[in-house]
């Protein structure tokens, strides 16, 4: 064998035996490491997409499958709910149908389904034709027409809306809403006696709102009229909070004054109040208020009763409604006493008395 060929064959062995372990070798170019970490990031980033997404979708899926069973529980409970209602409207209809049968009463008439129109007619004098029905609820900014809606229930539509209309027509726009008629201010002075009669008491009562609104009217401008920097600060934010409790705890007595329901213990010395601060006198309104809210009734203070035997001095801690403490009757009354009294505060700063002995401390 030639020796030249055996060796020319064991290098070519050589070299291709050499060829694959070249991407082991020892050194890299700086690109070629680049280009490796470039890959590496990119196949981490696809990884973690992927895993968002499927994180994202799994979420998905649930929200769905737990709104699907929350929308499912819904429509059983509102189903259990109609079932429930109408099982306990029939067994009151049945018992009511026995206790009628048991006392021979007539039965009860069939009732009619939600939105069925009764057969009774419109009477003439209070029916509209459909045109003009439809402009009137046009111009009122009602719907022309309800979707299965009959005639006689458009017009009860309209008569309800032109009801409620004419309420908030009589009301009066002040800063407590009432359906009092108020005086003008040269009618304001009320007299120092509770008249007895029914019209003199209205009256009376259309002066006491006319100027507990007047109060508060002034007293909600003279705090509108402030500078900026005092209206925002603390003690302007509590001053204006101080007036909106106030008026929103005298609505209570502008109910009882629309009812004239208000009773002669606590009419006689608001009117007495009132007369006092028309006339600048608040000291005297001020002792009046006391009177009022504390009373001259004995307020007892420990032990005040000893004995088994009833004392002729525990009768005076009931003797009568005027010595009574209405401001421990209850807590609407004493809320609007307190008001009474912030009124008066109120007023005898906007009003100054020409006394100066007259002014509360």
């Amino acid at each position: 064998m030639d020796f030249a060929k055996l060796m020319s064959a064991q290098i070519k062995k050589g070299k291709d035996a050499a060829a694959p372990s070249e991407p082991n070798k020892k050194y890299l170019k700086r690109s070629e490491i680049e280009a490796q970490r470039q890959a590496a990031y990119q196949a981490e980033q696809d990884a973690a997409e992927r895993a968002r997404r499927e994180k994202s979708e799994r979420k998905r899926k649930a929200e769905e499958d737990e709104a699907e069973r929350e929308e499912e529980r819904k429509e059983k409970r509102r189903r259990f709910a109609e079932e429930s209602r109408r099982i306990w409207d029939q067994e009151e209809e049945a018992e009511e149908q026995r206790r009628r049968k048991r006392l021979g009463l007539p039965d009860l008439p069939p009732k009619k389904k939600e939105g069925e129109d009764d057969g009774t007619p419109v009477p003439e004098d209070e029916d509209i034709q459909d045109e003009e029905l439809v402009e009137k609820l046009r111009a009122l900014d009602e719907p022309a027409r309800l979707f299965g809606e009959s005639h006689k229930q458009r017009l009860r539509r309209y008569k309800k809306r032109v009801g409620a209309d004419n309420l908030a027509a009589i009301m009066t726009d002040g800063p407590i809403p009432t359906t009092l008629q108020l005086v003008p201010e040269k009618d304001m002075k009320i007299e120092p006696q509770v008249p007895k009669d029914k019209e003199g008491r209205e009256f009376l009562f259309r002066q006491l709102a006319s100027y507990f609104t007047m109060v508060l009217k002034e007293w909600d401008a003279t705090l509108a009229r402030r500078d900026r920097e005092v209206i925002e600060s603390y003690q302007g934010q509590q001053a204006y909070a101080a007036m909106v409790q106030a008026r929103e705890n005298m609505r209570p007595l502008f109910k009882k004054l629309e009812k004239f329901d208000l009773p002669d213990s606590i009419l006689e010395p608001v009117v007495e109040i009132v007369l006092a601060a028309q006339e600048r006198r608040y000291v005297d309104a001020n002792d009046g208020y006391l009177r009022l809210s504390i009373g001259k009734a004995a307020w007892p203070i420990g032990v005040t009763m000893v004995g088994i035997h009833e004392r002729s001095a525990r009768e005076k801690l009931h003797e009568s409604d005027k010595n009574a403490a209405h401001i421990m009757s209850d807590e609407i009354t004493r809320k609007f006493l307190q008001s009474i009294k912030r009124c008066l505060s109120f007023a005898q700063t906007r009003w100054p008395p020409t006394d100066q002995l007259q002014l509360m401390g």
